[in-house]
């Protein structure tokens, strides 16, 4: 049987996106399974996770849906099939969620149907560990950041390529223009747009190339 700690472990695969409560957005993942589920939502000035077993799943499912008596297999099915078209931007026509955050945590209320008749569910989130907060959110985007930071050395080092070849095109003969005054090259441009021109060496600036015959 999956236990929480396995729950966790499987949810570092599942990809956050994005969600809207009214005018609060936040990001979250959420993974479900047979003997329970996990859901892990962020505001990016607090992180909230709620794990909860079959068992637990049960008890809550009675309290409030007390005219529902299905499996709890079929209770978190459902909470599934609701959770997955919101969190892929397709919530459905017929659900509704709320957000409620308090110093303590997190409620996260859905109401929908089930086998026609109403179905409320509660996610009661409590704040995330350290670890967690790091495992599933911290860690990723540093792991991101340093890979963006290698495609723009690769990005420059192409640049630099690119002009050596220029430069090799006017020793043979060829006229370099850059055109009108202070306008830049595509590459240029795409540093300066991005944010990422600090990573150029001091001074680059490409030249674009035009042969005048």
């Amino acid at each position: 049987m999956e236990g929480s700690e396995e729950l966790e472990s499987s949810l570092l695969t599942q990809p956050w996106s994005s969600v809207c409560f009214g005018e609060s957005t936040f990001l979250a993942k959420v993974l479900f399974r047979d003997t329970g589920y996990i859901l892990l939502i962020s505001d990016l000035r607090g992180v909230w996770y709620e794990s909860a077993d079959a068992e637990a799943v049960g008890q809550r499912s009675k309290e409030l849906n007390k005219r529902l008596t299905v499996h709890v297999s079929s209770f978190l099915n459902h909470l599934c099939n609701l959770m997955c078209p919101l969190l892929a931007g397709q919530p459905g026509t017929t659900t509704a969620f709320s957000c409620h955050r308090s110093p303590g945590g997190l409620r996260l209320h859905v109401k929908s149907e089930l086998s026609g008749l109403p179905f409320y569910w509660d996610f009661h989130c409590c704040p995330a560990p350290l670890e967690m907060v790091f495992r599933h959110l911290v860690r990723p985007l540093i792991q991101m950041n340093l890979a963006l930071q290698h495609q723009v050395q690769e990005l420059i080092s192409l640049l630099l390529q690119k002009d050596a070849e220029i430069e090799d095109y006017r020793e043979s003969g060829a006229t370099l223009s850059r055109g009108e005054e202070g306008c830049l090259g595509q590459g240029a441009s795409f540093l300066l747009s991005t944010g990422l021109a600090c990573f150029a060496p001091s001074g680059y600036y490409p030249a674009r190339l035009v042969f005048h015959v």
